[in-house]
């Protein structure tokens, strides 16, 4: 059995994790940005000292940002039905959207059946 699936299992029996990690989610993010925008001129200042070094740190740091956003919601997402696969994509991803348009209706098709499967 894949991770996933074990993730998955545990969070629908104590949906309280899939709640906190959702929660813990959105805190990271907002947190994230609050903390780019109020140190921005410390953290640029701090780059600017060795550029060469110091920017590969920070472009690391915003990349394992981000994937422990990605990794929370994914875990606060595990209250899916059953008969779901444990990695979902929207049509447009998998089917070659054709414009901008496309891609937009088809996203928008998508979180319209993931709010149907969480009520």
């Amino acid at each position: 059995m894949s991770v996933c699936v074990h993730v998955k299992s545990y969070a629908r029996q104590h949906e309280w994790v899939s709640d906190l990690f959702s929660i813990l989610a959105v805190a990271l993010l907002f947190g994230s940005i609050w903390v780019a925008t109020v140190y921005q001129p410390e953290i640029l200042g701090w780059i600017g000292h060795n550029t060469v070094l110091r920017t590969p740190l920070v472009v690391a740091a915003l990349i394992m940002d981000v994937g422990l956003i990605f990794a929370c919601l994914c875990i606060g997402s595990a209250r899916c039905p059953e008969d779901q696969g444990c990695f979902r994509t929207f049509r447009g991803r998998r089917h070659g959207a054709g414009g901008i348009g496309t891609l937009f209706r088809n996203w928008i098709h998508h979180i319209e059946q993931v709010g149907k499967s969480h009520r």
